[in-house]
């Protein structure tokens, strides 16, 4: 298969130069590229499809150039690279240099009125996607970049939409990183989970809610408490969780704090327009008072992740924290990198569902994951409570066939963790004298392009 992966530097694509490759991710390369006959006048970004006619270009294109705004990179161009007779998309936009959001929060001892500014810049470019009848679908701190003058820079329009754009995602979930999507976004998928042909239409109070959960991280280290799934008598409701105000975890400011519970309100007419929080935040940031001007400074303890790491299926790190009953809780920490998802004695009579970290979201996949374990998980607390497998599948849980390293009990799929011996503790199940951990649904692999 033709791909066009890996060029070398001095190759011509259009009027355009490649200096050097600068990131790739699983649908695009990132070149830094000069203008041919007018080399001063860089650097641009050249970003090129690994695959012929991809579309994903075309929208991507087509959004980019109805923005006007200096926190929206530039379109200079775009076009076709012809590699033997093959189309290759392109587009090729402003170079921008700076450094990803959080990291620029980390090292410079970032306060609440500095925040509210960045916030506001990003929300800007969020207003103007949205006049031009776009959404961006992956609002995150690693897809705003900081420039050296302390300007934020939207990037990443890969996962973008924009009304009357043909139809890319053919099956769920959507585009996008899952812990930072909408409360309506994750009703949805709950709802259809077993229409293979629905789709989540995206709508500007996502970008807004996700735009919540950028602050809400960047300010204290942690993502916001996640959208719980109770188990009733009639089946399963979801319902809002314990509020954690971030000024318990952090040094907020009033006025920031009060704008980013706003941003993260279930009810998405509550959040405000992307032009009404950029208004206001910039407007706290001009009148908040002196502790506005403080480090927030977070702390290691109450930041740090509350959950177990455990390693196994690569891309794939939700967690799930089930219970059964009145009194029974159970925290399954499912192959999680940081998934910290809140505080343990606020998650009694609920099921959670938090997805994959920032490494990219879960969308445009062309294939399911295998969910079988392989070597299993390397990490697993031992002792406390004896938990026995329950008499039926868990929601969301592999059903037989089951496969390779697989066991059916009581109709669900179950993987033997076999260096683990009762009790198992709170974190796994016994069954016939051995521990056993329950094999859910993933969703589908990280598909979108790193920042």
């Amino acid at each position: 298969m033709i791909t066009s992966a890996g060029l070398t530097p001095g190759t011509e694509i259009g009027a355009w130069r490649v200096v050097s490759l600068r990131g790739q991710g699983s649908y695009g390369a990132v070149y830094r590229v000069e203008r041919v006959g007018d080399e001063g006048a860089g650097p641009f970004a050249l970003k090129l499809a690994l695959h012929p006619l991809d579309p994903r270009f075309e929208r991507e294109g087509e959004l980019l150039m109805r923005l006007r705004t200096p926190h929206v990179p530039r379109l200079h161009d775009r076009g076709w690279w012809m590699e033997r007779g093959t189309p290759f998309p392109y587009v090729v936009m402003e170079w921008v240099e700076g450094e990803p959001l959080y990291e620029w929060g980390a090292k410079h001892g970032l306060t609440s009125r500095q925040e509210m500014r960045l916030l506001a810049q990003v929300a800007r470019a969020l207003e103007a996607t949205h006049e031009a009848q776009g959404v961006h679908r992956d609002v995150k701190g690693e897809n705003v970049l900081v420039r050296a003058n302390g300007e934020a820079v939207l990037m990443d329009f890969g996962s973008s939409n924009y009304q009357q754009a043909r139809t890319l995602t053919q099956q769920p979930p959507p585009p996008g990183t899952p812990q930072y999507q909408s409360p309506e976004c994750q009703r949805f998928q709950w709802e259809t989970r077993r229409q293979l042909r629905a789709r989540y239409e995206a709508q500007p109070a996502d970008d807004v809610y996700a735009l919540g959960v950028t602050a809400y991280r960047l300010c204290t280290g942690r993502y916001p408490p996640e959208l719980e799934l109770k188990q009733t008598e009639e089946g399963f409701e979801f319902v809002s969780p314990l509020w954690i105000p971030p000024e318990r975890l952090a040094r907020v400011c009033p006025e920031l704090a009060e704008l980013i519970r706003q941003m993260l309100q279930d009810e998405p007419l509550s959040r405000g327009s992307a032009a009404e929080v950029a208004k206001a935040l910039e407007r706290a940031a001009k009148k908040a008072g002196r502790q506005a001007d403080e480090p927030m400074a977070q702390s290691p303890i109450q930041a740090a992740p509350l959950g177990r790491r455990w390693q196994g299926i690569g891309a794939w790190r939700p967690a799930l924290a089930v219970t059964l009953g009145m009194s029974l809780v159970v925290s399954v920490w499912w192959l999680g990198q940081h998934a910290a998802s809140g505080e343990s004695g606020e998650v009694a009579g609920t099921m959670r569902y938090i997805g994959d970290q920032d490494g990219g979201p879960a969308s445009l996949a062309d294939s399911a994951m295998d969910a079988s374990v392989g070597n299993g998980p390397t990490e697993v607390e031992q002792g406390g409570v004896a938990l026995d497998v329950p008499k039926k599948p868990f929601p969301g849980q592999h059903r037989p066939p089951c496969g390779k390293h697989e066991l059916e009990i009581n109709g669900g799929c179950w993987a033997r963790l076999a260096e683990i011996t009762p009790p198992c503790g709170a974190h796994t199940y016994e069954w016939k004298g051995a521990c056993y951990l329950p094999m859910l649904e993933p969703p589908r692999p990280s598909t979108s392009n790193p920042p």
